[in-house]
């Protein structure tokens, strides 16, 4: 379960997306979080508790380099 994240943290989830990837980047945060696959840009908007529920880890901080 998540606790800690901001705009631009890309995220693991625990179920991969459709295009078989299952790292994500945060687009937007609030009552609910928008977030981006990183394969082939679809985005998806879920409430902060099922959010919260389905990552499984941060992969890369907002503000890093790659």
């Amino acid at each position: 379960m998540l606790a800690a994240f901001e705009l631009g943290d890309i995220v693991l989830m625990r179920k991969p997306h459709a295009c078989g990837t299952n790292a994500w980047e945060i687009v937007r945060t609030g009552a609910d979080i928008k977030i981006k696959c990183l394969h082939c840009g679809r985005v998806v908007m879920l409430d902060r508790l099922d959010f919260m529920r389905a990552g499984k880890k941060i992969i890369g901080k907002a503000g890093q380099e790659k």
